[in-house]
Order: C-alpha cells, then sequence, then structure tokens
C-alpha cells in the first residue's frame, strides 16, 4: 500500500484499485477487519495531555510570582499579616486565570474530533451497510450524498455533480465541484485537487463514490492535528519582560536589604530595627501590585475589545497586540465580505461597472439583467435573506439591483422546462414562455463554451456577427482584473423542443453579455490596512484563491503595489527554509497556501525578529494560529478547532476589527509601563531617603510599618487607577514596540533614578529642616512629603509628552478619586488619635501641613518640565 504522502490525485481509479488491492464491490469483512488491525482505526490521536493540577501548579512557576511568594513570607515573619495575605491572593488569582486559559487551549484537539463524520455508508462483500466510521481502512469504497461529511480522505471514483464544501481545509467558502479524472500535477495545491475527497469535509450537492486511501492521522485532518500538538505557544512580550524585570528586582532588593542593614549596624543603630527596615524596604522594593495593574488592565481592555466585536480568549493576547509589526491575514470574509458580488458587465459592446445598490435598470441592459434573474435557481426567502449557490446570488442580487424581482420576472416569464448544469458541458439552459405565445431559452456558462455555441451578438439595435476576438479579449481583460466570467446567450423557439438534447438547443445562441462576478472587498478594510502601514505594521494576505484574484483584492487594498509578485503555494513549497527567511519580508501576498505552509510563514517572520498576527478560520489554520504571537480566528465562519487554538475571536469577521485590537492593545501596554514607572520610582524614592540619610548624620527616617503603608497604599490605589488613562495622542502613528525592547527602553529606567532621587532629596531635606531645627515633628513630615510626592508624580506622568494641564484633570476620573482617597487616608494616620499609635505619627500644624504640601509638589513640577523639553526636542 502507499503511504500517506502519496500522489492520489495523479492515479487513475484503476491504478488506486491496483495498488490497495480493492475493487468496485469493495473488501470483503475479513480482509477490511485484517487490515483494522494493522493499520489501527479511522480516528485522530490525542498527545499525553498534562493532569489538571500539574497545570495549575505550572502556573507558579513564572519567576515574578517566586518573588512575590518569597516577598508574602518575609511579610508574614515580619508581622505584617495582612500584607502578607493580599500578596497571596494576588498570586492565587493569577495562577487560576492562567490555568483557565492553558485548559482552555487544550481543548482544539477536542473540537478537532468532534468534525469526524460518527458514521459511513460503505460498500462490503458486494452490500451497503452503515458502519461506524471509525472502522474504515484503506480499500473500502464509500457512498457520498449531500448533507454528508467525508469520514476519510478518499480517491473519487464516481462524481454525479457532486460538489463539496472545504472551507475548513482551504478557506474557501465556495463548493468545489468534483470530477474523476486523474491530475497531472503533483504538487497541485490541495484545493485544486478536484477527484479527491477529504475527511472532515461536507457535501453540499450531488452525490459520488469514493475509495478510502487514507484514514486517521494520515488524513489531511490527521496531519493538521498532528502539526496541532506540536507547536508550542510562544510566550508573549509582556511574560518575557516582566520575567526578565523579576529576576532584576529580586537581585535589586537583595543588594538593598544587605547594604541598608550593614550600613545601619555600622551608624550603631539596633540590629533588629536595622533587620526589620531592610527586609521591609526590600519587600517595599517589589511591586505586589504589578501582577494585579496587570490583570486588571488586560481585563479592562478585554472588556472593551468584546465592545468592538473583539473576543479575548487569553488574557496576555491584549498586550501582545500592541507589539504586532506583521498581520497576516485571509481574503476570504475577512479582507473581503465572504460573497459574490457581480462587479462588471460588457453588454451593448460595452465594459463598465455596477454601481452599488442599483435601483434603475442600466441603459439598454434590460434584456440582460431579465437573463440574470431568469436563468437562475437562487431565491429569497421570507427574511429577504437570498439562498442558494453563491454564484447564482451574486446574479439575482444584480438583477434585484437592477430593479427585476424574480417574483415578478417568474410570472411575467415563467420558466417551462431546463437543462440543467453539468461540468462536461459547463452551462445551464432555462426555457421561458414569452409574451407573444412564443418560448424563448437562456443559456449561463463559461465564456469559451458560449462562444463555441452563439452565431451572433445581441446589441440594443439589433442582432449581429459575432466578433469572437473581441469577446475573448474583453473576457481576458476582466479575468485579469480578478473577476470570475460568465456569459450569457438567449435563443427564440416557436414552441419548447420535443426534445430537449444540449446539443442541439444549446446552438445558434445570440450572446447577450458578459458578467464580472467577485468576493468584494470590505469597504473599511482599505482605511484600516492604511492604518496598519501608518502604524508601521504590514499587512499580509494569505489565501488559497488563485493568485490573480489575490493580487488584485491586495491591489485594491493597498496590500500591495502594481508589479508585486505573489508568491503560489507550490513556489513556497520548493523554497528551503533559509532561504525563504531571507526573503519573507519583502513578500505580501500568498495564493493556494497548503496549511503546514501557513505554518512555515509565521516560522520564517519570528525568525526574522517579526512579532506576528495571523488570522484564519478552518481546520487548516489552527496549526498556524497556535504558533502565532497572536492567533485571530473568525467568530462567524470559523470552525471550533480554529477558535480553540486562537488567542482572539474576531466576532464580525472584520479586519478592521484587528486593527481596533491592536490600538487597544497599545493603549493598555502604555498604561503598564505607566504603572511600572508610577511603582517603581515610588519604591526608588523610598530607597534613596533610607540609604542617604545615614550618610548625611540624620536617623533612619522611616519606620517598617511607614514603608509598607506608602507600599500598599500609596503605591497601589492610584497605580490600580493608572488602567484607566485614555490612549496617548498619536497611538497608531509610532511604529510598534520591538519585541526585544526592555521595559525600562525610551528614558524609563534613567526617569525612575532621578526622580526617585529627587524624591528622596526632597524628603531628606525635610527631614533636616525639621531635625536639625529640633521640630519633634520631623519624622511625620518625611512620612508625609514622601507620600504626597508620590501623588503628585502619579498626575505628571498620566502622559509621556502633554502636559497634565492640556489632558484635564477629569480626563481620568478613577485617578483623580485614588488620589484624593490617598490624600485622606494619609491625613488620617496623621490626625485620627488611634491610627497615631499605630503609624507613631504626631499631628502636624497647619504651617508644617503647608510646608509639606508644598514641597511635594516639586516632584510633579519636575516632571512636567522634562516633558516640556521632551516636546520641544
Amino acid at each position: 500500500m502507499l503511504n500517506a504522502q502519496a500522489s492520489w490525485h495523479t492515479k487513475t481509479t484503476e491504478e488506486v484499485f491496483t495498488l490497495l488491492k480493492s475493487s468496485e464491490k469493495g473488501l470483503s469483512s475479513a480482509e477490511a477487519e485484517k487490515r483494522l488491525r494493522e493499520i489501527g482505526s479511522n480516528e485522530l490521536e490525542e498527545a499525553r495531555k498534562r493532569p489538571i493540577w500539574q497545570l495549575y501548579l505550572d502556573q507558579f512557576k513564572d519567576f515574578m510570582i517566586l518573588v512575590l511568594l518569597a516577598a508574602a513570607v518575609i511579610s508574614g515573619m515580619i508581622g505584617e499579616t495582612k500584607d502578607s495575605i493580599a500578596i497571596i491572593v494576588i498570586v492565587l488569582l493569577n495562577a487560576v486565570i492562567g490555568f483557565i486559559q492553558e485548559y482552555r487551549a487544550e481543548r482544539a484537539m477536542e473540537s478537532l474530533k468532534g468534525m469526524a463524520a460518527p458514521m459511513a455508508t460503505v460498500e462490503r462483500d458486494g452490500n451497503v451497510s452503515v458502519l461506524p466510521s471509525a472502522q474504515l481502512v484503506p480499500g473500502d469504497v464509500v457512498l457520498l450524498e449531500t448533507g454528508m461529511v467525508a469520514p476519510a480522505d478518499m480517491q473519487l471514483i464516481e462524481a454525479h455533480h457532486l460538489k463539496i464544501e472545504e472551507a475548513a481545509l482551504t478557506g474557501e467558502s465556495i463548493p468545489v465541484e468534483k470530477v474523476v479524472v486523474p491530475l497531472s500535477d503533483e504538487e497541485i495545491p490541495l484545493g485544486d485537487r478536484l477527484n479527491v475527497a477529504y475527511k472532515g469535509t461536507i457535501v453540499t450537492y450531488g452525490r459520488g463514490k469514493g475509495l478510502v486511501v487514507n484514514t486517521g492521522m494520515k488524513t489531511e485532518i490527521g496531519r493538521i492535528a498532528g502539526l496541532i500538538q506540536e507547536e508550542q505557544e510562544v510566550k508573549t512580550p509582556l511574560q518575557k519582560r516582566l520575567a526578565a524585570f523579576g529576576m532584576r528586582l529580586a537581585i535589586a532588593a537583595l543588594a538593598i536589604c544587605a547594604i541598608v542593614f550593614v550600613v545601619g549596624v555600622m551608624r550603631g543603630e539596633s540590629p533588629t530595627i536595622m533587620l526589620l527596615t531592610a527586609v521591609s524596604l526590600a519587600v517595599a522594593a517589589i511591586p505586589e501590585a504589578l501582577p494585579a495593574v496587570v490583570t486588571i488592565s488586560l481585563a479592562l481592555g478585554a472588556r472593551k475589545m468584546v465592545q468592538k466585536k473583539a473576543l479575548i480568549r487569553k488574557l496576555p493576547a491584549v498586550e501582545t497586540l500592541g507589539s504586532v509589526t506583521y498581520i497576516c491575514s485571509d481574503k476570504t470574509g475577512t479582507l473581503t465580505m465572504n460573497r459574490m458580488a457581480a462587479q462588471k458587465v460588457y453588454c451593448n459592446g460595452q465594459l463598465e461597472t455596477i454601481r452599488t445598490a442599483q435601483k434603475e435598470p442600466l441603459g439598454g441592459k434590460e434584456l440582460f439583467f431579465q437573463a440574470m434573474g431568469l436563468n437562475n435557481d437562487a431565491t429569497f426567502n421570507s427574511d429577504g435573506q437570498a439562498t442558494g449557490d453563491p454564484t447564482e446570488i451574486a446574479l439575482l442580487e444584480a438583477a434585484q439591483g437592477a430593479g427585476f424581482s424574480k417574483g415578478i420576472l417568474g410570472r411575467e416569464f415563467p420558466r417551462i422546462a431546463e437543462i440543467p448544469f453539468d461540468s462536461d458541458r459547463k452551462c445551464m439552459t432555462t426555457f421561458h414562455a414569452g409574451p407573444d405565445g412564443g418560448v424563448f431559452s437562456i443559456t449561463k456558462g463559461g465564456v469559451e463554451v458560449l462562444l463555441g455555441k452563439a452565431a451572433g451578438f445581441l446589441l440594443l439595435e439589433g442582432a449581429r456577427k459575432l466578433d469572437k476576438e473581441e469577446i475573448t479579449q474583453v473576457s481576458a481583460k476582466m479575468a485579469g482584473e480578478g473577476l470570475r466570467v460568465l456569459a450569457f446567450g438567449v435563443r427564440d423557439w416557436a414552441a419548447l423542443p420535443e426534445h430537449l438534447d444540449p446539443q442541439s438547443v444549446e446552438s445558434d445562441l445570440h450572446l447577450l453579455g458578459l458578467v464580472g462576478l467577485m468576493d468584494p472587498p470590505r469597504e473599511e478594510v482599505e482605511d484600516a490596512v492604511a492604518q496598519c502601514k501608518s502604524a508601521g505594521i504590514i499587512p499580509v494576505m494569505i489565501t488559497g484563491d488563485h493568485p490573480i484574484t489575490a493580487s488584485t483584492i491586495a491591489t485594491r487594498l493597498g496590500i500591495t503595489g502594481d508589479g508585486n509578485k505573489v508568491m503560489t503555494g507550490s513556489r513556497l513549497q520548493r523554497l528551503p527554509m533559509k532561504e525563504f527567511v531571507e526573503r519573507v519580508n519583502r513578500i505580501r501576498v500568498y495564493a493556494r497556501v497548503a496549511p503546514e505552509q501557513k505554518l512555515k510563514i509565521v516560522k520564517a517572520l519570528q525568525s526574522s525578529g517579526e512579532f506576528v498576527a495571523m488570522t484564519g478560520d478552518g481546520v487548516n489554520d489552527a496549526p498556524a494560529l497556535k504558533r502565532a504571537d497572536i492567533g485571530v480566528a473568525m467568530g462567524v465562519t470559523g470552525t471550533d478547532v480554529a477558535k480553540e487554538a486562537s488567542h482572539m475571536i474576531l466576532l464580525d469577521d472584520n479586519f478592521a476589527t484587528i486593527v481596533r485590537a491592536i490600538r487597544e492593545g497599545r493603549k493598555i501596554y502604555d498604561n503598564i509601563r505607566k504603572f511600572i514607572k508610577y511603582t517603581m520610582t515610588s519604591n526608588s524614592g523610598e530607597i534613596w531617603t533610607i540609604f542617604l540619610a545615614p550618610f548625611l548624620g540624620l536617623p533612619i527616617p522611616l519606620l517598617p510599618i511607614h514603608i509598607l503603608w506608602i507600599n500598599l497604599v500609596t503605591d497601589g490605589l492610584p497605580g490600580l487607577a493608572l488602567a484607566a488613562e485614555p490612549e496617548e495622542k498619536g497611538l497608531m502613528t509610532r511604529p510598534p514596540r520591538p519585541p526585544r525592547e526592555s521595559i525600562f527602553a525610551h528614558g524609563l529606567g534613567v526617569h525612575i533614578i532621578w526622580v526617585g532621587l529627587l524624591m528622596g532629596l526632597v524628603s531628606i531635606a525635610t527631614q533636616g529642616w525639621a531635625y536639625f531645627g529640633g521640630n519633634t515633628h520631623w519624622q511625620t513630615m518625611v512620612f508625609t512629603v514622601l507620600c504626597l510626592s508620590q501623588m503628585g508624580h502619579v498626575m505628571a506622568i498620566r502622559s509621556e509628552r502633554d502636559s497634565l494641564f492640556s489632558q484635564g484633570v477629569l480626563s481620568n476620573r478613577p485617578l483623580l478619586l485614588a488620589v484624593l482617597l490617598t490624600f485622606g487616608l494619609q491625613l488620617a494616620t496623621i490626625y485620627v488619635p488611634f491610627l497615631q499609635g499605630i503609624f507613631k505619627t504626631q499631628p502636624l500644624s497647619m504651617v508644617e501641613l503647608a510646608l509639606c504640601l508644598a514641597v511635594s509638589t516639586i516632584v510633579f513640577w519636575a516632571v512636567e518640565m522634562e516633558k516640556a523639553y521632551r516636546r520641544r526636542s
């Protein structure tokens, strides 16, 4: 027997019967059972799953999570139980979210298995019987009828008007008409293998018979299942950055802890107090609210994206969208409308574009549009929706748009006979009663076919001799624009012919004209593509459609310019990976691609350092969706398999929705960076204050309780409110973040150091002035200045460039409320007697409080000056 990779489509029926040792009567039951034992059942195999408990424990492997757990233990040891509990709750919440996402991701194989046909109609021992499809083996003969799901990969041995929808494998929704003849090209794309029926595809019309050639994991859908199981999801940019950030932070915290302890003891401070201070400071250096802020930011973003028709399945994907450098998009349904429409007509010697929502008949073309409506099997249902073959629907809608209702046409010119379409004749003829008691026939089919049957060309002024060369040139021009071209011809009869013989009836026609059909681009996509380009994101089209059609759509949408070459699947198959990686950045359109080639494209782009968003709806897309940095599945036309493998689902199947999601992703990353800027600068300020004081002859300015208060309340509430910050101006005119860019890039690290140092100097200056002036409230003043300086800082960093005064204080109301609440809580620690005992504070006089308020604004004005300098430069 041949292996799974054999070129079955190039074999004749007799050759396949010989190779598989079978016949038209099928296998004997004994032989089938023998093969079943040897080959195995016709089912998809699943790789060994991780147990649920292991899935959950794996969530605690992240280095940042381990650092936080260590901080929780230390907090508990020094008596700060509330802080310890808060950290543990945050860590557990993140673990639960991560567990749910991974559990859902592992369901892709279950969805794939659900596509299999449970039963199959099989010929064995010369008899027809219905068997579980799992029992099928190579050599079985299977009967196919409308509505059935192909139970295995089969070489067709009979096809009677057989049409099969292969969208799950190829991404193209139009059913493919099948034939029995062998094909010559061994490397022909999957969608062009017209003599093969693939497991999981659906019979939409006609009937046929197939000889099973591959089962189980050796089928096309089985190969895809193998790819899904092999591919590992890549970490998101945020996950990579936070892991690196956590490691550096842990090292820094230990170093700070050691230095502060040693310096304090050398100055004669109590070792116990210094140990508590050093440990408190080390805990304070770790922003335990960071996982909560990240989760809240991503959850808020996910909620907003649902309103914009994008459903996020895996929260980290929200932020990853902001790093995307390439969007690899399917054509059908995402860039286009996913429905055929008449685009151009050639009639009366003129080639014209059909206007959208045509209300009046085009001058002199009434008969042509009537023919579109009459020679048509599509219908409108009670809801006004057209049903039927996509091509027929397009012609019906064109006739309706031109003012010709099928219902009215049917009453005026009732259909009295027909010769149905078949793949040998490649045309269809209907007969209608004429207004004068006569009969006329309308024939519709391919241009070359009708040119061979036509005697003349019907113009507005009457019939004239047919110029075949002229019609051929017009047809070639239309086809060159990616249009599928059909011709219509008409013939008058005195009465309905007695014998409806196609050869005699479909002759001496008068050509009415040509119509060009296409799945047209979505109107909003052209603008979305332009936005991508201005944002430094490169859109790429990947389709199973023909190269000419793909190139035409890509040019119309601005994805590629005239003259850009299309990479075909067969060319890509022959291209070595190393050479492809060198060329991948120059290719914008791929046509006639196979499942593993989508995966090859994603891997090549990732090898070039790009961050890739890949869209898909079919089973064939699942491996690439899983591998991509952002896998985007279609919510309307997408299979469950594609959805389970994806990170995000488009509820409207619209490319423009991806661009809106990228905008949201960029905003979220900006806000996470703002939180890190805020909390790490605050921590830096605390560290500088405690670290520098002893060198200036001052006592330790803050107690451990002060540090933990600032860390939990001052950092926490305003930091969380930064998640609600509106987007920055020019968000979609800047290039994507380089995937390997540090979280401290663009001056964030420098800002943390210099603003933290300024915060520390302001606090120490306040301490020095009060301490050396004999003011016993010096520690409460330092505590207050440090707290309020951080409030000024959080208001100033709402934008990287714009002043707070141009933004408006009320443009982020949650943050304003958080700042006011924190200010109130800080005053409570000073003036509420019960809290004074806990925080070791003294009530400040109005003069002292006013001084603290005034000094605390220094940080705010310094950051505003930094932004003003940035705007000018």
